[in-house]
């Protein structure tokens, strides 16, 4: 007979230490979204307190200084068609390794992981000279091309130890039924992919959508500005407008606490998939 589950004192201070830490984390949160319906004076004189009146006037400045739709929009196209084709490349790069453990293909493989240890700041400039020989410099086409680059490596990494638990009597059993390899991969393979794409596609729109350093260098002109980058003009080297500085932090985080919110389930159920070993 089991014992029934009993609120011990073990499990009280548990819960407590997580509650505090889970507060400790939501303080910045609330000094953003306090202070962005405030006054620059009020911001000041008490960041802490309560807003006395809604400034809404904060919003309405920051979402057209930051030009928010075109911005949104460029974030989402650049996010978008990132993740599609990072997902892509990643899981024909994985399917190949798994299925296809050549000598060639093993050390292939390896050398993608260990492209990993390397720094982004170590790259900045050929990346930057790359760009410039291709005419890249500037475009949108550019950043894209860059994150298939960057996140192929962990991409792959993940996919190639989902693809090993997946069993290979149902790709023999396609083309048995006359499927080719191609139609193997997109019709039997992907379809089965599913959960560590729900993973990746999280964690690497998190990344994607955040990123500053790399829009930065390659996009020159301020017509392809994303999000993370019309935050930074808010922020000056001497002055730092904070009632509109705030109201386009919260702006430019929404999206992604919402699309993390109802997405969240995915990640754990993904990673724990891709940590199956068959």
């Amino acid at each position: 007979m089991q014992e029934s589950n009993r609120y011990t004192w073990r499990l009280f201070l548990v819960e407590a230490a997580s509650t505090l830490i889970v507060l400790l984390f939501l303080v910045p949160f609330y000094y953003i979204l306090v202070n962005s319906f405030k006054s620059y004076k009020d911001i000041l004189l008490d960041p802490s307190a309560l807003p006395k009146e809604l400034v809404m006037e904060n919003y309405r400045t920051a979402w057209d200084r930051m030009h928010y739709i075109q911005s949104f929009g460029n974030s989402l196209f650049i996010t978008v068609l990132s993740i599609a084709g990072i997902l892509l490349i990643s899981s024909m790069g994985a399917y190949r390794i798994s299925r296809y453990p050549t000598r060639l293909n093993r050390f292939i493989f390896t050398l993608a992981i260990a492209s990993m240890i390397i720094p982004f700041q170590v790259l900045m400039i050929p990346l930057v000279k790359m760009l410039q020989n291709l005419k890249l410099i500037g475009t949108p086409i550019g950043v894209i091309i860059s994150y298939f680059g960057f996140f192929f490596a962990f991409s792959a990494f993940l996919l190639h130890g989902f693809l090993q638990s997946v069993p290979r009597e149902v790709e023999e059993a396609g083309i048995v039924d006359g499927c080719s390899q191609t139609g193997v991969f997109f019709r039997i393979v992907v379809p089965l992919l599913r959960p560590i794409f729900a993973t990746l596609i999280i964690l690497h729109t998190l990344a994607i959508w955040n990123d500053f350093l790399l829009p930065y260098i390659v996009l020159t002109d301020r017509t392809y500005w994303t999000i993370p980058l019309h935050i930074y003009q808010f922020f000056g080297e001497y002055t730092k407008e904070w009632n509109y500085a705030l109201p386009v932090l919260v702006l430019g985080i929404t999206p992604m606490v919402v699309f993390f919110i109802f997405l969240q389930k995915h990640i754990v159920r993904g990673i724990a998939s891709g940590a199956v070993k068959g």
